[in-house]
């Protein structure tokens, strides 16, 4: 499982740019699905990358799935040379996405966030509305199954 409050409490002392997304923002946004990772979209910008690279290197991020000893190296060129990376870490899996499926980029979805404390930190998280869209942009059994608490919530705040 992942510790989500190591993993916040750092990007944020880091003053790393992301955007929580996934089944983490559902979380916050008060759903009770359990998820397994922490789903972010960072700023691509180098000094973001630099930042984000020295906030998780005390938690030696590897490629998930990768082979052990396969030769790679976190810093920035990584970055650079990728887009999105699900990673694990020894405070868990963490997926860091530079653009998801319908979202966009970062600064694409800047105007759909909103800012929540999480974890005694102050981060930005995708709006509801736009994190139904995006899951059922996405089509997978498990977000398609989400959305119907996602609305649910929605809904509840509408009233």
């Amino acid at each position: 499982m992942t510790d989500y409050r190591e993993l916040i409490r750092s990007l944020v002392a880091g003053r790393v740019e992301f955007i929580i997304v996934g089944g983490a923002a559902a979380i916050a946004h008060g759903g009770s699905r359990l998820t397994e990772d922490l789903d972010l979209v960072y700023r691509r910008d180098q000094g973001n990358v630099e930042k984000i690279i020295k906030s998780l290197a005390p938690f030696a991020p590897y490629l998930r799935g990768a082979p052990e000893g396969l030769p790679f190296k976190w810093e920035a060129q990584t970055i650079w040379n990728g887009l999105n990376f699900t990673l694990t870490t020894s405070l868990g899996p963490l997926d860091l996405f530079a653009e998801i499926t319908l979202g966009g980029t970062y600064d694409d979805l800047l105007p759909y966030t909103v800012t929540l404390d999480v974890f005694d930190g102050r981060c930005l998280c995708l709006g509801l509305e736009r994190l139904i869209q995006v899951k059922r942009a996405a089509g997978r059994p498990k977000d398609l199954e989400a959305i119907a608490e996602l609305q649910a919530l929605l809904e509840e705040r509408g009233r």
